[in-house]
């Protein structure tokens, strides 16, 4: 029996990478109209460069940028930055197709929500309450909570020990089998990957289910809470190993 289920939230309940490439190239214009004289794609491709050392939700690539480019922060232009960066966030950072859809028909269910995020703290909160779903989830682990990041067990653990179920009773879902998958797994957790997100083109996932929509999870939950309480991995095991099973939408 499924009791709850656990987001993932970049790139499994919103679209991250598209959000964080449309605010960078809105920034990088408006660097440039505030007096930045170089060629757009150097800029793009220096900024790549500081997320990969740095890490994606690094908060100062545009000072790092301005002082390895220029030998200095010219106040103006990186203000025009983070400008066009903000105003450029808010209207690209949506919600998947059919994710608030699904999320109301699991609440329907009486399934307890939870979200898991190796994101620091205060962006995961901005990133849900600017989507108005701040309210929606009973339990949010962030990177601060813990101190650890996925695929070590305590984030997991700890969303479940706030959301009051066992491994068992409880379902993840989320875009990176690496972390998301295999962490879960291994505290014998139902898992779900997130297909429709991933960045690293997975071949194998590993997952007891793979998704190309976010609103299948309904119909897995259905089914899996319709029937007895599978062991963890036995969809691994009906198919091929290791690649997990493809489940068929039931909306869309």
């Amino acid at each position: 029996m499924i009791r709850a289920i656990i987001f993932d939230l970049d790139n499994t309940l919103v679209d991250f990478m598209r959000m964080k490439s449309d605010a960078v190239n809105a920034a990088i214009e408006g660097m440039i109209d505030a007096g930045l004289e170089l060629p757009r794609e150097a800029v793009r491709a220096r900024i790549d460069a500081i997320y990969q050392e740095q890490g994606l939700e690094y908060q100062r690539v545009f000072d790092a940028l301005l002082v390895s480019e220029l030998g200095h922060i010219d106040p103006k232009i990186l203000a025009s930055g983070i400008v066009a960066y903000r105003r450029a966030a808010g209207s690209a950072l949506v919600p998947y197709p059919h994710a608030q859809m699904t999320l109301l028909e699991l609440a329907k269910r009486g399934i307890k929500l939870g979200v898991v995020s190796d994101a620091p703290q205060a962006q995961v909160w901005l990133r849900l309450c600017s989507l108005s779903l701040q309210h929606v989830f009973d339990a949010v682990v962030t990177f601060e909570d813990t101190g650890q990041r996925k695929p070590s067990p305590a984030p997991f653990r700890e969303v479940l020990r706030r959301l009051a179920v066992d491994p068992a009773e409880a379902l993840m879902v989320g875009d990176w089998a690496e972390r998301d998958v295999v962490g879960a797994r291994g505290l014998g957790m139902v898992t779900v990957f997130a297909r429709y997100g991933d960045t690293f083109d997975t071949q194998q996932s590993g997952a007891d289910h793979d998704i190309d929509d976010i609103f299948e999870l309904v119909g897995i939950v259905d089914r899996i809470n319709a029937g007895p309480s599978p062991a963890p991995g036995a969809a691994r095991a009906a198919g091929k190993p290791g690649t997990g099973s493809r489940t068929t939408p039931t909306g869309s």
